[in-house]
């Protein structure tokens, strides 16, 4: 979900060349192993989770020595959430985590991927930890792995410390990313005895063009385009000594990596050039933060497009940057940008999306279940990983409560089944998909939408915070079960 002005003019970009995509199988042998393993399923051993994150569940903003994050401001400002709402109830979940871990228990997921709130842990984002925080976190862990269910943690997803911003200006200064780096030292010394698996940044896509470039999301801020790419060179920094950090202070055998909301680029038709053009785009497309991470340079083709505004950068800066990474976390919703190809500039060309495109209840969020397939498929190989993660799935529903007290979100039910039908058909192929972490376990604050959009398996009552399972619940609990997509 990252502005669509700047994707449609990246099509500008310079001359590349790239090669045709091999199928990780070929033959006759190949295609039945791949037939047979569509109707058979998921790999055996593929973790299905779901996921949260911390302002948006959490509540109790004012406890435990929590101190204040840039949307606790944010939300204050008049007109920018929908609905006038704030995280600061939610959905209490710091108070109601064994209630919520009950209902992980119950969809059979084996995986919970939660944030951790950095005011929570450090309130000025530096100096003297909060124990009382730290402890949460521990409470949380603890009953996860009491009911079987494995923390999967994610060291940021957007609760920015507001006294970084008040001091550094946040994500614009270099000393937030050491800080940052500092912080993810200090859970990891402290967590990694249970939590083998940490995120660093959770969609800096998202929360720097939105929440600098945009004014939409906090900080709210309108920066000009050469101060968005360097804020992003710098989350990207940032990344980089969080795995530093969880290296040398986690214990042995923690895994690390990113979880980006990708910028989705899907062939227009699955002929072997328009494949080729997809994997061109999808590379250049997320040139200023994943690529620059898995291959430790900026390509030439956004340098030259970015001219002028090109972040200002060190050798050492990008070795950081490019520290290895154990997995790749994809958030996968909607394509941003079919592609077809071209003989101009870069090779592909995006196409606009049309305005009878089909979506769900929230508009930019368009109906492509192809997206699931293609995605991690061109990932794998442009970045030559062997796990990816899918960290995020999932749509808002126009969910309602019938007379019988149930909610039958069969628009849900809907996009998940060909979604998953679609990653079920990539994992059969031999992509390294190892993986899905459904968004979300329950409705929460979705962020500027407030409470008006709901993506939870669980309808929540926020007056009563009373939890009830949707019928997706049940469909997703039965995919589980037969770890096969169910169609």
């Amino acid at each position: 979900m990252s502005d669509k002005v700047s994707r449609r003019q990246f099509a500008a970009l310079a001359g590349l060349s790239a090669a045709a995509i091999a199928n990780p199988l070929d033959g006759a042998d190949a295609k039945a192993a791949a037939a047979a393993s569509r109707e058979s399923g998921f790999p055996a051993g593929f973790l299905w989770g779901t996921a949260t994150s911390s302002y948006q569940v959490e509540g109790a903003v004012n406890e435990g020595g929590r101190g204040v994050s840039i949307w606790d401001k944010f939300v204050r400002i008049p007109g920018k959430i929908e609905d006038g709402s704030t995280g600061d109830r939610a959905n209490e979940h710091y108070h109601r985590y064994k209630e919520d871990i009950a209902l992980i228990k119950e969809l059979g997921c084996k995986a919970y991927r939660f944030s951790i709130a950095w005011p929570r842990v450090f309130p000025d984002g530096d100096g003297k930890p909060n124990a009382g925080g730290l402890d949460f976190y521990n409470r949380l862990i603890d009953e996860l792995l009491r009911n079987g269910i494995e923390p999967w943690a994610t060291l940021y997803h957007w609760d920015l410390p507001q006294s970084l911003q008040d001091r550094f200006g946040g994500w614009r200064s270099t000393e937030t990313c050491k800080i940052f780096g500092d912080y993810a030292a200090y859970v990891a010394e402290h967590l990694t005895d249970r939590v083998k698996n940490v995120f660093t940044l959770n969609e800096s896509g998202r929360f720097v063009q939105f929440g600098y470039g945009l004014g939409i999301d906090a900080p709210g801020l309108t920066l000009p385009q050469r101060e968005v790419n360097q804020i992003r060179h710098n989350s990207a920094l940032a990344h980089g000594l969080a795995v530093q950090a969880v290296r040398a202070h986690g214990r042995h055998g923690t895994r690390v990596g990113p979880a980006e909301n990708i910028d989705v680029c899907v062939p227009a038709i699955d002929t072997p050039e328009h494949v080729v053009a997809a994997e061109i785009a999808l590379r250049e497309m997320n040139a200023g933060y994943l690529n620059v991470i898995m291959e430790g340079r900026y390509t030439d083709a956004f340098l030259k497009y970015a001219g002028a505004d090109a972040p200002k950068y060190t050798d050492a800066e990008l070795k950081i940057i490019s520290s290895p990474v154990d997995f790749l976390g994809l958030n996968i919703y909607a394509p941003q940008n079919y592609v077809v190809p071209s003989e101009e500039g870069a090779g592909f060309r995006p196409l606009p999306i049309p305005k009878s495109f089909p979506h769900m209840s929230s508009d930019w969020l368009r109906i492509a279940p192809e997206t699931m397939y293609w995605v991690p498929k061109l990932a794998a190989k442009i970045w030559k990983t062997d796990a990816i993660y899918i960290t995020e799935n999932g749509t808002s529903g126009d969910d309602v409560v019938s007379p019988d007290g149930k909610i039958y979100d069969t628009d849900r039910i809907m996009y998940l089944r060909n979604y998953l039908a679609q990653l079920q058909r990539a994992t059969a192929e031999g992509v390294p998909v190892r993986g899905y972490f459904l968004w979300s376990l329950m409705d929460n604050f979705e962020w500027v939408f407030g409470l008006s959009k709901r993506f939870g398996l669980y309808h929540v009552n926020f007056d009563t915070q009373v939890r009830t399972a949707k019928l997706s619940a049940s469909f997703y609990r039965n995919v589980i079960a037969k770890n096969a997509a169910g169609v």
